[in-house]
């Protein structure tokens, strides 16, 4: 099966449900691993929540984490001082890789797709986590889109 390019890439995953199950399936797999439980010690389970919001907006979903939870500002706020580690952060890929492969559609571009979100979003987080608590970000712009073609 293919994706269909003209849908966009919340409605070729699988919208808001999609999004849910993979988010749990992914957290439910951090919170047990040694490397990247320590990054979430702070966890809590509406993160999860959270995490759906935000990738059906990059995914051209509704807009709701920009309307109700600070949008792209507010996402990198999250990560200051976290200091994500390279190892860190391949292994949250790695993680999210056999997430995407159970939760979404059996469609290599669609799935490839996302992961290059996440590939990219993971290195921004990296790098904004070296920032200390408080930093001042300056504006970042509105919550990034991302689509067939990358980073629209």
């Amino acid at each position: 099966m293919t994706a269909q390019p003209e849908k966009s890439l919340y409605e070729a995953v699988g919208g808001a449900d999609a999004l849910r199950r993979l988010s749990d399936t992914f957290y439910e797999a951090v919170l047990a691993d040694p490397v990247l439980a320590p990054v979430f010690a702070d966890f809590t389970p509406t993160h999860v929540q959270h995490v759906a919001v935000w990738l059906a907006e990059v995914f051209s979903g509704p807009a709701d984490f920009t309307a109700r939870l600070g949008g792209h500002q507010a996402l990198l706020r999250a990560h200051l001082g976290l200091a994500i580690t390279e190892e860190q952060r391949l292994r949250w890929m790695e993680l999210m890789t056999v997430a995407v492969e159970k939760e979404l559609p059996d469609d290599a571009l669609l799935r490839r797709r996302v992961l290059e979100y996440f590939d990219w979003g993971t290195r921004i987080a990296k790098d904004v986590s070296a920032s200390a608590p408080g930093t001042d970000l300056g504006e970042p712009g509105p919550t990034p889109r991302w689509g067939w073609d990358g980073l629209a």
